[in-house]
C-alpha cells in the first residue's frame, strides 16, 4: 500500500486511511480487529476481458466480486485475493495482478462482522480458458456477466470496480 498510486485523489484517501488504521492496530488484518479490517478481493475477469464472474453471496444476497478476509498463512494481500478467489470458485490457473485496482471502504451489515467495516484491498484476476467453475457453500450462486450486462441492483462498488478493472 505504501508504493501504491492511487489514480485519484478519492483513492489517496482512502490509502492513507488504510496505512493510518494499520500503524494503530497491530491486528489490523485480522476479522478480530474493530471496529474495521483489511479485506482482499478479485474482480475475476476471462481471458479477453469481456466477461466478469460474480458471487451471489450467501449472507447478503448481493452479486459482488469474490473476496474476504485476510488469513494468517497469507503473505501478501494479491496472495489472499487469489487465494479467496480460488476457494470461492473452484477455478484453476487463475493468474492475478499484484497491483491493486482500487479500494473500497465498506460497512458490513450482515454476518460475523456486522456492524464493521471493511477496508477491502480490490485486485484484477484473470481465469484461465475453459475451466469451469464451483459454486463454493459462500455463495447462492455463481456466474459469468459481460461487462456491459451486469445484473440489476449490482452495487455501485462493484459497478466502480468493474470499470476500473477494465479500463
Amino acid at each position: 500500500m505504501t508504493g501504491w498510486d492511487a489514480p485519484d485523489a478519492e483513492q489517496e484517501e482512502l490509502r492513507e486511511h488504510y496505512l493510518r488504521h494499520l500503524r494503530a492496530h497491530a491486528d489490523g488484518m485480522w476479522r478480530e480487529c474493530r471496529p474495521e479490517h483489511v479485506t482482499a478481493s478479485a474482480l475475476v475477469v476471462d481471458g479477453a476481458g469481456e466477461r466478469v464472474l460474480l458471487t451471489l453471496h450467501r449472507t447478503i444476497g448481493l452479486w459482488l466480486q469474490l473476496g474476504g478476509h485476510c488469513e494468517r498463512g497469507d503473505k501478501t494481500l494479491a496472495g489472499a485475493a487469489l487465494r479467496e478467489a480460488t476457494e470461492e470458485s473452484g477455478l484453476s490457473g487463475l493468474t492475478i495482478d499484484p497491483v491493486p485496482v482500487r479500494l473500497s471502504r465498506h460497512e458490513i451489515l450482515a454476518g460475523g462482522c456486522a456492524g464493521t467495516y471493511h477496508l477491502d484491498v480490490q485486485f484484477l484476476v484473470t481465469a484461465a480458458a475453459a475451466t469451469a467453475y464451483v459454486v463454493s457453500e459462500e455463495s447462492h450462486d455463481l456466474a459469468w456477466f459481460g461487462v456491459d450486462e451486469l445484473p440489476a441492483g449490482l452495487d455501485d462498488s462493484v459497478r466502480q470496480l468493474v470499470a476500473s478493472g477494465l479500463r
